[in-house]
Parts: structure tokens; sequence; C-alpha cells
């Protein structure tokens, strides 16, 4: 055993300073890793995708996390962080709230059930991963040169995984719905408005006023601190530099206002069955929409062994594939909207703070105590609480109040995504659809289409059952409001085969108002519908599809909003040459908002920023606004068609003008006073910022964030592209997109952005975004043959002797 461990050693002492290219390797570098079986080799094509071929499943594994750490090293290491609640250690005391909060939505329950609730080779599968995110670590450990840039600007080390990890950290789901239950109280608690101030604020569907849950007063969430403490535990950090400093304490974490989120976290999936498809062959899409970053939140990856070739996008910090094909079944998710949380409200025991009251009696709430380690400081103690529902968010000593959280998320086999390791080896859509009855969270719809021609969906995702309120508000913790379990998964939709020829999801509610679990609890907020909408009458409008018609569909820029507005246009009269002619460019538009439009920088801008909350104000009044903001699109639109709105067509009509007039004064003021000179593009602009953006020197600010490309599309277009209010540059949008011709594989598409790598100073850390700005893709090569011809380095990893 020593003699091993000298030769595994003296291995790593002859390589480590041979290292310092390994980003870029000669073709034919071999290099020497303890912890693999066999030798493994990774092809990498010329957009910085590896293509990992390995004569064993544990290496191919080890070998997925070993290149995914070569890629995005500093950018797994801040997941692990700030998951395991560690950012205070590295980074100092404004971290240590965050840290305190993460840990309490750590999964803590037995890891034995846990790795069995994901299938039979989950922790297999997860041990080979971390072990080759450690054999790159362990690297860098000698060689500090390999170290990305980010390390040394911050001045740390990255740290060692363990399996459990992987699942343990829950932070990086998409969640829903307990912010919108708060921001729901807040709007009942403001008066006979309430209902009216909601509605605006969320559209509901299937249709549903919302009910106080007895005993609950909604005036009694205190939300500034519960917001804060849920997005403490759930947002992702930022980097400024006086948070860095010595005894500065705060909240360096980014939590994005709900009303954004809904509309950052989308997707468009679809498949197209033979009957419907120029090839005779099915074609499936998926362009998953979330936050811009650089490093991009996906990476595409090639993995082959005995009994698997798969090919698509995850995340790195994960093993496997989520989006993609295995040269059989392919497969593409969106987000289906399941409820998964509630806020429980608890009466305190006034002679003991850690009691709560329970079905007519006191019950103590569990304490766990937890030591922070922060740099330049001593440990911190700190405690945390938890009641029989959930981590407690917030105590309000005062009024004896606790306020906790209950998440599906937080229970067994619920670690994000990585359900995904049974349904990427099906092989046929009973396979899959049993592999989806183990997916847990984030809910989601699958896409499915295999090489015999069948096409399917399927939602899934865990789905508390609520018997006796709709989980549209917080709830007393006092034992009337529990879930009732969780709901099979075959009372989800679905379909398979449908004889229209094509399914397709966009976030929206795809519950069929006959279908069993129609009304039944299982979330009522969805994604606004225009993408689906637009989709949807794109897949009606002609008999056959290419492979090129869903690039297009990818890239669709038609407004369902603006052709809903433009009509009440048209009895507008106007005196000021300006106003006239910034209507008369509306009424000739297509609703097409692409990025060289004058009209679409009209609309933009005066829809997003001026009508809705001047149609909020007129409505709701100030006060009511404020809560209803920014205001749903659809329900202000049919405020403006004068359903369900206290104006008159005449006050209609003076918001509209009135609203115009500063939309236009805004336009001009950025974009000059010449009108035939505006184009969408100037102000709507690419952006995928980097963490360390406001840390790094200006000088460097370029390298890190990739900005400064116009777009078009908005949050609500297919191709969806959300955008700051502030100055309308992006902020979500696809992060992903594929087209798959599903068997003849090599024909397929796909693109990434802005890139594979998360080092700066990489060939591919922003060479996709050119491609990706213009709506353009790079071939997905899947065959051996198909693979060679665009490799351009090879590395070959070597088990010690």
């Amino acid at each position: 055993m020593i003699l091993a461990s000298r030769k595994a050693l003296v291995a790593w002492l002859a390589l480590a300073t041979t290292l310092a290219a390994l980003a870029t390797p000669p073709s034919g570098k071999a290099l020497v890793l303890p912890g693999l079986k066999e030798p493994v080799e990774i092809l990498i094509d010329r957009w910085g995708v590896p293509h990992i071929y390995a004569r064993g499943f544990d290496d191919v594994f080890f070998a997925q996390g070993f290149q995914a750490a070569r890629d995005r090293l500093w950018q797994m290491d801040l997941w692990r962080k700030r998951g395991m609640g560690e950012m205070a250690k590295d980074f100092g005391p404004a971290y240590a709230e965050g840290d305190r909060m993460a840990r309490a939505v750590l999964f803590r329950g037995s890891m034995y059930h846990e790795w069995l609730a994901y299938g039979s080779e989950a922790k297999r599968v997860a041990v080979a991963f971390v072990a080759g995110v450690n054999a790159y670590v362990a690297l860098t450990e000698r060689d500090a040169s390999l170290l990305p840039e980010e390390f040394r600007i911050l001045g740390y080390r990255p740290a060692r995984w363990s399996a459990p990890d992987i699942v343990r950290i829950r932070h990086h789901g998409l969640t829903v719905n307990l912010e919108s239950e708060v921001e729901r109280a807040r709007a009942y608690c403001s008066g006979a408005k309430g209902e009216q101030i909601d509605w605006l604020r969320q559209e509901l569907s299937p249709p549903v006023t919302p009910a106080i849950p007895e005993g609950l007063d909604p005036c009694a969430i205190p939300a500034p601190p519960v917001m804060r403490a849920y997005g403490l535990a759930t947002a992702g950090p930022r980097f400024r530099k006086e948070m860095l400093m010595p005894g500065i304490a705060g909240a360096a974490f980014d939590p994005v206002p709900a009303s954004e989120e809904r509309n950052a976290h989308g997707s468009n999936n679809w498949a197209i069955a033979p009957a419907r498809s120029a090839t005779g062959r099915p074609i499936l899409a998926n362009d998953p929409h979330r936050r811009h970053a650089a490093p991009s939140l996906r990476y595409i990856s090639h993995l082959v062994a005995p009994g698997l070739d798969v090919i698509g996008a995850g995340e790195p910090f994960l093993p496997g594939i989520s989006i993609g094909h295995n040269g059989t079944v392919a497969f593409g998710l969106t987000r289906f909207f399941i409820d998964q949380e509630d806020l429980y409200v608890y009466e305190l025991n006034p002679d003991a703070g850690d009691e709560y009251r329970y079905r007519g009696r006191w019950e103590p709430m569990t304490l766990v105590a937890e030591t922070i380690d922060v740099k330049g400081e001593s440990p911190r103690k700190v405690e945390l609480r938890f009641t029989r529902h959930g981590p407690v968010l917030h105590v309000d000593a005062a009024r004896k109040r606790a306020f906790a959280l209950r998440a599906a998320w937080l229970d067994l086999g619920m670690a994000p995504y990585f359900g995904s390791m049974d349904y990427m080896r099906a092989r046929g859509w009973d396979q899959f659809r049993a592999a989806m009855n183990r997916w847990g969270n984030p809910g989601e719809s699958q896409v499915y289409a295999d090489v015999a021609g069948n096409i399917g969906w399927i939602a899934a995702g865990l789905t508390p059952i609520r018997p006796n309120w709709d989980g549209l508000m917080p709830v007393p913790g006092d034992g009337r409001y529990e879930w009732a379990g969780f709901r099979d998964m075959d009372e989800l939709p679905g379909e398979f085969a449908p004889a229209r020829g094509y399914v397709m999801t966009a976030n929206a509610n795809t519950i069929a108002p006959d279908h069993p679990a129609a009304g039944k609890g299982i979330g009522y907020e969805w994604a606004d519908s225009a993408r689906a909408t637009r989709l949807a009458e794109i897949l009606a409008s002609k008999a056959r599809f290419t492979l090129e018609d869903s690039q297009r569909m990818q890239a669709d820029t038609t407004s369902i909003h603006a052709r809903r507005v433009l009509p009440l246009l048209t009895a507008l009269h106007v005196s000021e040459p300006r106003e006239e002619r910034a209507l008369d460019l509306l009424r000739h538009w297509d609703a097409n908002v692409s990025r060289d439009s004058a009209a679409a920088a009209i609309f933009e801008v005066w829809f997003t920023k001026h009508l809705r909350p001047a149609v909020l104000r007129q409505v709701l009044g100030e006060a009511g606004a404020r809560l209803a903001a920014p205001g749903d699109p659809t329900p202000v639109i049919m405020a403006l068609e004068l359903a369900r709105a206290a104006m008159s067509a005449e006050e209609r009509d003076a918001i509209l003008l009135s609203s115009l007039k500063s939309a236009l004064d805004e336009i001009g003021a950025k974009l000059g006073p010449d009108m035939g000179t505006w184009k969408w593009g100037s102000l709507h602009k690419s952006r995928f910022p980097h963490a360390l953006q406001d840390v790094v020197a200006s000088e460097s600010k370029e390298r890190f964030t990739v900005a400064g490309r116009p777009l078009g599309g908005s949050a609500f277009t297919p191709m969806a592209a959300g955008y700051r209010m502030a100055d309308f540059a992006l902020f979500s949008g696809a992060s992903f997109r594929m087209v798959l011709d599903v068997g003849n594989w090599d024909n397929s598409r796909a693109i990434n952005a802005p890139g594979q790598s998360g080092v700066p100073e990489s060939p591919h850390y922003r060479d996709l975004e050119p491609l990706w700005a213009d709506g353009k893709y790079f071939p997905l090569a899947y065959s051996r043959k198909a693979v060679e011809r665009v490799t351009v380095s090879r590395l070959r990893l070597l088990p010690a002797k």
C-alpha cells in the first residue's frame, strides 16, 4: 500500500510541472490520474465540447468531473461553497448570515435512503464524479498556475468535494412559491382592493380567488425579514469590494424579485412527429431560459462507455446529462410550476421562545448548533431552528411569532436535476416514464422523442396534497394545514403520440380543463402564456417542419402582447408631430420585436416601463400599484381592454397617450431626437456578467463580463430575452439551445452561451456568444467519425499503476 502510494505520488509530481497548458493540451497529451481504473480519451471539438470515451461506467463519470473542473473549477467551487454554507471562511463576515441560512436548507435526512431515491447507481456515479473533480483540485494543489484567476484575485484555494455534497445542496433549484405567498398576503392586507391588486400582480390559472386561511392575519407577515432570510437561503452570491473587507456585515447575496424570477426561469420545448417533419424523423427542440452569467450555467458534454452514449447539456457541478439524447431517446425540459412551498406561521410560547403551538400544546423546535468559520474573525457559533415543517426563517420576538419554510425540495430524492441519472439512459417510452416517476425537483415538463418515431411529454415533480387550502397564502402552523402526502406521478398530465403530430410546453398551464388534475391545486402560478400561444400558432401554421424551422422558432421575436395592445391605438388622436410619428410606426408595425426596429424600441420601453405602471396607478392608486408592481402583462392588457378595470375608455385613452409621451421622452434622451435612427437593439444588449465584475480592476472588466451585442426579443417572446427595467440590458434568456434530428444524430445542432469554458483567457470563454446572439448553432457531433472530424485537441487520462 505504501509503495503504491509512493508510485502514485511520483506520477503526480512528474506531471505537475507540465500542466500549465492543460486547458489546451497538444494532441496526444497523456496524464496519469490516481482513481482511474482504465484509460480514458477526451476529444475536445472546435466549440469546446468534450467527448469522453471510457471503458468503464465509473471512469466516464470520473472523467466528466475532471474535465468539468478543467473548464469550470471556480464556478463549481463557488456553487459548492455557497450551497454548503462555507462562503465566510474565505470571503469574510458579509457572507456569514448567508452561510447560516444555506445550512438551514441543506438536506439533513438519511443518506442511505437519499441515495436510494435516485436509483441503484446514483451514489456510485456521484462518488466517481467527485473523485474526478478532486483529481483536478489535487493538480492545482501541486501547481498553483493551474488555478483559475478568480482564486488568485480572492486569495483562496478550492475545496475537496464529497459525494453527499451533490445531493445535500438544494439552493440551486427553481423554487416556488413562498415569495409570492408573502406578496399576496401584503396585497390582501391592504384592504378592499386586495383581490384586484393580486390579480394584476400575478395571473392565476385556472382562475381562482385566493382564500385567506382561517386563523391567518395577512397583515401579520413581516415581509422584509422573511423575504430576506429566504433570499439568503436560496439566492446566488454577489461580490463587491467593500463586502470583502474585514468587519463588514450584510447580505452578500443577490435575490431577484419573484416577479422577475417567473420570467427569467422559463423554457421552450417541443417534439414534432415524423408525419409533420420534413425529414421523416422526429425533431426535438429545447431552449431552457435562466439568468445569464459568464461562465454559462450549462455545460455540454458527451459521455461514452459500455451501455452509455449520451450527449447534451447539464450543469457543470452535476454528473450526467439532463438535456440531450442517448442515440435512441431524446429529451428536453421546461419548468412545470408545481407549488412546492408553504410559509407556516406559529404562535410562540411566551414563557419559552423555542416552543410553538401545535394542536393544542407547546411543541419544542429542534435546535441545531453550527460553527461558521469567518475570515479575519474567530469562528461563529450559530443556532438553526427547525419546526416539524422545516427551517425557521424568522422569529418576531416582540409579537411572539415564528415563520418557517416547508419545501418539498427538502425531502428525499429532491436534489435538483440529479433525477436525470435514470432517464438519460432510457431506451423507450416506458423506461423514460418510469424514470420520470422518480423525478422530484424542480417541477418539469419533459418532451420525448425516439428513433422508432414516437413523441410525447411528461410532467413530473413532487406534488404536495393540500386537502383544505389552495397553497396561495401563508398558513398557521398549528396543525390545521398539513400536507396529506404527495400525488402519484400518474396523476400529472402528459401525452404520448398525440394526433396533432407535435407536443410543446413553454411554462404556461398545460393541464387540460378535462384532465383529472385540473383544479386540484398542483399550482396556480404559471409563466405568462404569450410564448406558448405564439409557438402553438407556428406549429399549427404548416404541414411539415424542417430543423431550420425549429431554429427560427427558437429565435422568434413576435410579441403576442403587442398584438393585443396595438389595436387600442386605432382611435387615438394627437396634435404633436413626435407622438403622431410614433403612433404611425406602431400602427404599421408587425409586432416583431426585432433588434433593428424603431417600433419595437417604442413598444418595449412604453409598455414595460411606462404603460404598465400607469395602468396600475389608475386602477389601484399609488399604494396598490407599489404592491402589484411591475404588473403581470396579461391582466394589465385585460385592464386596458376594460375587463375588470376601474376606468373608462376615455381614461384608458388618456393613459395610453400620456405614458407614450413619457416613453418617447426617455428613448429620445437615450437615442437622440431622430426617431428614424432608433433601434431596439441600441437599448437591448446582451450581457453575461461575471460574479467578480465589481471586484476586478476596471481594465479587467471586459475580460470577465461578456456584453454589448444588440438583441431583439423580450421576456415574453419565444426567443426569451428578459431585460433590466433600469437600462434594458439583457439579464435572462436561453442558456442553451438544441435542435435534434432524431435518428440522424450528427445532423443535430446546439449552442451554449457565452462559451464552454469558465476561464476568461480561454478561446472558449466567449466564442459561442456571437453565434448565440445571431440565432446560429454548431453541429452536435455524435458518431465517432463525426467527432473526429471536428476534434482540435486530445487528452488521454491514464490510471496510476
